[in-house]
């Protein structure tokens, strides 16, 4: 089959674009596509997703990176949960953006089994294997290999909930013993990694208000595997200024550490504080 015209810039990925963009507002994390046959690295820090999912000695050692961390950084050791719960969101953060950010931009959801995927995260950067994704109607990238075309979209918003869980599913499931939280709970973090990480990156991009909305119709509150929804609210200032927040589904168990140095969006932070907290940022 012959490509279209429009599409010669297409040729190297469909997530190209999201992903360079993703990089220059924060540089912190990279994201290289592998090309076919092409091994993702090893050593030198770098981990698979697939090896933290099974659960064994590379997440003893992804483990050991947030303990040593930790103790560096406060100089107390955290609980075997803490430093799990930790960890998690080390690697969840990140990888609900390899899904979120191309269909944030672009409307198009890559699909990731967590072999597909590695991370060193003390360079912040991911490598993927060139994926499987849905578009819309219309999409120049309709006609390149792999591509799944949805009509319309909330069927891709659907997609972006599946594609989430099947990379989110089996390395919660290789936590889940480390962590003091049932499966609920660890849905309720996944929830909150997709939230959180879209709308910080979405602040960084300048378009915060349309994240929000977006978030809100992802996540209405009643799509299971997933525990809550976007949780968004808004807030009044001093001068009488809105200010944008939302309830977590879950706690980052930071307090255990810092009791009084709770995140501005945890479900122990009153809203006088959240109010402090985010005057001072506007």
């Amino acid at each position: 089959m012959t490509l279209p015209a429009v599409l010669p810039g297409l040729l190297a990925s469909p997530l190209t674009d999201a992903y360079a963009r993703l990089t220059e507002v924060f540089p912190a994390l990279s994201i290289e596509l592998l090309t076919e046959g092409e091994q993702p690295p090893s050593g030198g820090g770098w981990v698979g997703a697939a090896d933290l999912a099974a659960g064994g000695p590379a997440l003893d050692t992804f483990l050991a990176w947030d303990e040593a961390q930790v103790l560096r950084d406060y100089g107390q050791p955290a609980r075997p949960d803490v430093i799990a719960s930790f960890a998690l969101h080390r690697y969840a953060w990140p990888a609900c953006l390899l899904i979120t950010v191309p269909w944030f931009l672009h409307r198009r959801v890559p699909r990731y089994p967590v072999e597909s995927v590695s991370f060193q995260r003390a360079l912040g950067r991911m490598t993927v294997r060139v994926p499987e994704f849905a578009c819309l109607p219309g999409d120049p990238a309709a006609a390149l290999p792999g591509a799944r075309v949805v009509p319309d979209e909330e069927a891709l918003r659907t997609e972006v909930r599946e594609a989430v869980a099947e990379q989110l599913g089996p390395v919660l499931d290789g936590f889940a013993p480390r962590m003091r939280r049932g499966r609920r709970a660890l849905w309720g973090m996944a929830t909150d990694e997709i939230v959180e990480g879209l709308w910080y990156i979405a602040h960084l991009l300048g378009e915060e208000r349309r994240a929000m909305a977006e978030l809100e119709l992802l996540l209405p509150g009643a799509t299971k595997p997933y525990v809550g929804g976007a949780g968004f609210r808004e807030l009044t200032g001093a001068r009488g200024e809105s200010l944008p927040t939302r309830d977590r589904a879950s706690c980052c168990l930071f307090y255990t550490l810092r009791p009084e140095d709770t995140c501005v969006t945890c479900p122990r932070t009153c809203d006088d504080d959240r109010v402090r907290k985010l005057s001072t940022t506007v």
